[in-house]
């Protein structure tokens, strides 16, 4: 499963296609729009030249148009008509009506594939009726759509094309100066552990001499100094993981079976000290079954100890922290973490996963990065992070992490079936599990 870190690339990626389908939709709609106007106009001049050929030839006996579309009918015989006429005119009922009635009528017949427009009136002591044969209209309207069509599809893949061509351009720089800022990132922070290790090192053995032969002055700065480059180091940590979760080819991983509540049982017993230390209750409710979750299980264990000592540094002395696992629908499992601490305030909540972020209460804890690597982890996973809570009510975290296949209250597969129950999707990677691990420890 590749991790991809903050989305930042490919979201370039997606947007490159999108914006090009916008400006040809644009376009071809502004197209269709010209071409729906032209079709209206050409409907309306179509029709008056009609009428036009119509009265013409009530009036003067004879078609104004040489083309052979117009037939003349006068009294009850087909005389004084241009050519052959089509099978079915004159239309004698028409004829007889009109003379019986002197109104005049005007029809549309559709036969033979194509329109006939037909007038018939009275025109001194007899009937004439006049057949107008639309079928160049027709196919002057029938040009113009296919026309309109073609132009909308090369339009749009013309636009398309163009723009792809042109924002992959735009976009290439910001591509390559992603890159380097991530690579200067990867190679800064790798740089910078071994020394700050060594001076932490070195700080903590001058505390250990000075135990008790040194001032208090001196005992404070020496402790001020452990934490100054203590903080140093996870700040570095945070940031060369920051870079390593952004490298698609170097994160990118087949999945492995975890079992998440193997995970919270690790993270909660290496913070029972720390909690016992600060009178905080921390509670675990997630059942002696394994939950097992496709994905990389050193950021995982990453995720439930960041949102477990997040929780213990929030929660006074005195408070409680509670960790829930449990299934969320079909396909879904749910790790909660929950305290009594200091709250949220809600104008904070969107933000307390972007990178840097601080809140009020922050003071001089590390850089805001600890929140936002969790939420790039779950993200990469398949899943989604979310934190409620106000101030002086606590917090709460909720992780939704897929697992395979369903329900995952199911349990392990059948002893000799390593495909079956919910497992195949992991099983193959699982396999060599152990040198996998090894290899992502670094994350």
């Amino acid at each position: 499963m590749p991790l991809t870190g903050d989305g930042t690339r490919p979201a370039v990626r997606r947007a490159r296609p999108r914006t090009g389908l916008a400006v040809g939709l644009l376009v071809v709609a502004l197209l269709i729009l010209v071409g729906g106007l032209g079709y209206a106009a050409l409907l309306h001049v179509q029709q008056a030249r009609i009428n036009h050929e119509l009265d013409w030839a009530m009036v003067h006996g004879r078609p104004a148009d040489p083309s052979g579309c117009t037939w003349i009918f006068g009294g009850a015989s087909d005389t004084g008509h241009a050519g052959s006429p089509p099978a079915g005119f004159p239309r004698h009922a028409a004829i007889h009506a009109v003379a019986r009635t002197g109104r005049a009528q005007v029809d549309r017949v559709t036969r033979n594939g194509t329109v006939y427009h037909v007038r018939t009136q009275q025109r001194g002591d007899e009937v004439v009726q006049v057949v107008f044969d639309a079928r160049f209209q027709l196919a002057e309207r029938r040009h113009l759509l296919w026309g309109v069509s073609a132009a909308a599809v090369a339009v749009l893949v013309a636009a398309t094309a163009t723009d792809l061509r042109l924002r992959r351009r735009a976009v290439r720089p910001l591509t390559e100066a992603l890159d380097r800022q991530r690579r200067f990132v990867a190679d800064a922070s790798h740089e910078l552990r071994a020394p700050i290790t060594r001076v932490h090192t070195a700080a903590q053995l001058l505390a250990q001499r000075s135990a008790g032969t040194g001032t208090g002055a001196a005992q404070q700065d020496l402790d001020r100094l452990l934490r100054t480059t203590r903080l140093l180091g996870e700040i570095v940590d945070e940031l060369l993981l920051s870079a390593r979760l952004a490298d698609p080819a170097a994160t990118a991983r087949p999945a492995a079976t975890v079992d998440l509540a193997a995970l919270v049982s690790e993270a909660v017993e290496a913070d029972a000290p720390r909690a016992a230390a600060h009178d905080v209750t921390l509670t675990v409710a997630a059942g002696d079954a394994p939950v097992p979750v496709c994905g990389v299980g050193s950021a995982l264990r990453r995720v439930v100890a960041e949102l477990l000592a997040n929780a213990l540094h929030h929660t006074p002395t005195g408070g409680r922290v509670e960790v829930r696992l449990r299934p969320a629908g079909t396909g879904h499992v749910e790790l909660v973490v929950s305290d009594s601490g200091r709250g949220l305030d809600p104008r904070h909540t969107d933000r307390i996963f972007d990178r840097f972020h601080r809140g009020p209460d922050a003071g001089d804890r590390r850089l805001g990065l600890g929140l936002a690597l969790v939420r790039e982890v779950v993200t990469a996973h398949g899943g989604t992070i979310s934190a409620a809570g106000r101030p002086g009510t606590g917090a709460t975290f909720t992780v939704r992490l897929p697992v395979p296949g369903g329900d995952p209250a199911g349990g392990p597969p059948a002893a000799g079936d390593p495909a079956g129950g919910w497992w195949p999707f992991c099983w193959r990677g699982n396999r060599d599990r152990a040198a996998r691990e090894r290899e992502m420890s670094r994350f």
